[in-house]
């Protein structure tokens, strides 16, 4: 039977092209890894809706399609987002739409308003879109309709987690009546600029998981074909075509950064350090210390002599990983 199952993903992926993980079902016999972390680029002009990013699977294994600002196919319509969905022994990749309403998407939280349970970054009102800015990166400068909604976060957050995938050991999460009626109503699928993004992520040898380990080198972009994002939101280099070359590599996130991105995706969820409280004493100057392990260096050695013996260092206690 196992055999039976990869003669058949193998003869999909022959016959598939690249961009087919956003415009047909595909199956596959292990998990997607983690939703990485990234900050969102600010909406480029108005009318805009933020795509998130996602695993896709392709030939070379899966890839991350960067998090997008795009124009949907027509004024009113909203995107539901793509996911994975375990079962049967597979992984299958349902995949996202345009309509009238956010429908199902296995409850995954991709952040940025998409919480596991519709859409809460912005609405249609009329021919215009209205963001709301607790939940999305918006220039009041250039996009003046906004509104700020902290309320909609945990009402709408299934799970806070990274899991990418719905099913034994991702989120378990099933479509509520709401999300149902959405999926019976007539859908539009990936736009050319959707599936021209995820042709290009999979063109990049620096998007496959089996290169970055899960930590994409581009993570997210203004526009399709625009300017690229590492996961900390600074510009990351160029594509890194099949035989190297540009791009590639990662950035770890330093502990301020890995706050600043948690704030940013999941803004009604107090980040690790929120919910621990401020440091206290020399054991908190050592919270997140990875390099020495916990120990202090040498010059915070000699500054605590000199204090004289009013405590001691204690071992690091960083961010759950």
């Amino acid at each position: 039977m196992r055999s039976m199952r990869i003669l058949l993903l193998a003869i999909m992926l022959v016959t598939i092209p690249a961009a087919s993980s956003a415009s047909v079902y595909i199956s596959v016999n292990f998990g997607p890894p983690a939703l990485p972390m990234y900050v969102q680029p600010s909406c480029p002009d108005p009318g805009y809706i933020w795509a998130p990013g996602y695993w896709a699977y392709g030939p070379g294994g899966y890839y991350w399609v960067p998090g997008v600002w795009v124009p949907p196919p027509a004024i009113g319509l909203l995107w539901t987002p793509g996911y994975w969905g375990f079962g049967r022994g597979l992984y299958f990749w349902h995949p996202g739409y345009w309509g009238p309403r956010v429908g199902y998407y296995g409850g995954i939280n991709y952040g940025f308003g998409y919480f596991g349970i519709g859409y809460v970054g912005g609405y249609w009102r009329g021919r215009n879109f209205y963001y709301n800015r607790a939940v999305t990166n918006v220039n009041v400068t250039n996009i003046r309709n906004v509104y700020v909604n902290r309320a909609v976060i945990n009402r709408n957050t299934i799970y806070h987690g990274r899991a990418s995938f719905n099913g034994p050991g991702g989120v378990m999460a099933q479509p509520n009546a709401q999300q149902r009626a959405a999926m019976r109503e007539r859908r539009f699928g990936a736009t050319r600029n959707q599936l021209a993004n995820d042709r290009a992520a999979h063109a990049d040898r620096s998007q496959f998981a089996t290169v970055n380990h899960g930590r994409p080198a581009v993570a997210a972009m203004r526009t399709v074909n625009g300017e690229r994002y590492n996961p900390q939101g600074r510009i990351a280099p160029g594509p890194q075509g099949p035989r190297g070359g540009e791009g590639g590599g990662f950035h770890q996130f330093t502990p301020q950064e890995r706050q600043q991105v948690r704030r940013q995706a999941n803004p009604g969820r107090a980040t690790y350090h929120e919910r621990r409280g401020p440091a206290a004493g020399p054991r908190g100057n050592g919270a997140n210390r990875p390099v020495n392990r916990g120990r202090p260096a040498p010059q915070e050695r000699r500054n605590a002599n000199a204090r004289g013996n009013g405590g001691g260092h204690g071992k690091g206690h960083g961010p759950p990983h």
